[in-house]
């Protein structure tokens, strides 16, 4: 189902790599005009030209989430190309694991920045625009562990929690403004995630575990069009998924 994602201003954070890069190539190949934010600047303009090599619309802004005012400019720069928001895909995540007793409080702070406070810049920037227009979608993602906390995940854990009760009350609160709201909890996904680990063994356990079951990234890009593709009256709040042998 492509129809009504054809033409929609859809704006992506995290967009370099990974599950960004790849709802990006995907949308844009259904006919989305794709923003997309990421401070990697030049591989997200080596996306941008591919895109519209093969004859799709795409901007790239460099985006740092952790920047309120970065994130603005991404969206003011996608509604100034193409005249309107439709969707905000607030993509960007990290995920150091570590045990608690490990004290890496600078890895905790820089979750809560990205995970967290990433999450809600996207959703002050594009909320304005969603409001004129009576219309728009946010999209927000969460994690298997956003639903089950475990040993050296409690801060990752804690935050991708978070970024689902953030998405649940904004949901309740955007209706008068026809705006949907959907939060996407991946398990395992190919993508850099795992590179943020800094604890060695436990890094070399997970990249393991991950690439022995990991689905690809473009199992995210599939979840997206799905949500995104559905009737303006039909709002997908919450999207579950694992590869079928994760165990957790």
């Amino acid at each position: 189902m492509t129809d009504n994602i054809t033409g929609k201003v859809i704006v992506i954070t995290g967009a370099s790599s990974g599950m960004g890069e790849a709802t990006a190539r995907d949308l844009a190949a259904k006919g989305a005009k794709v923003a997309l934010g990421a401070r990697r600047v030049e591989r997200l303009e080596a996306i941008v030209s591919d895109i519209k090599d093969a004859g799709g619309e795409a901007v790239a802004v460099a985006t740092d989430v952790t920047k309120c005012e970065d994130v603005q400019k991404l969206v003011d720069t996608a509604k100034e190309a193409f005249g309107r928001v439709d969707v905000i895909f607030n993509n960007a995540g990290l995920m150091p694991l570590s045990p608690m007793e490990s004290l890496k409080i600078d890895e905790w702070d820089q979750m809560v920045d990205v995970n967290v406070k990433g999450t809600l810049y996207g959703i002050a920037a594009a909320l304005p625009v969603f409001k004129e227009q009576k219309s728009g979608h946010v999209i927000n993602v969460s994690s298997v562990y956003g639903h089950k906390a475990v040993a050296t995940g409690a801060v990752y854990c804690g935050t991708k929690f978070a970024v689902r009760a953030i998405s649940e009350g904004l949901r309740q609160e955007v209706k008068d403004y026809n705006v949907r709201v959907t939060v996407i909890s991946p398990g395992a996904v190919d993508t850099e995630l795992t590179s943020h680990i800094s604890e060695p063994e436990l890094g070399d356990q997970v990249r393991g575990f991950v690439k022995d079951i990991a689905v690809p990234a473009s199992t995210m890009a599939d979840m997206v069009a799905f949500a995104v593709s559905q009737p303006e009256n039909v709002d997908v709040n919450e999207i579950l998924f694992r590869p079928t042998v994760q165990p957790v």
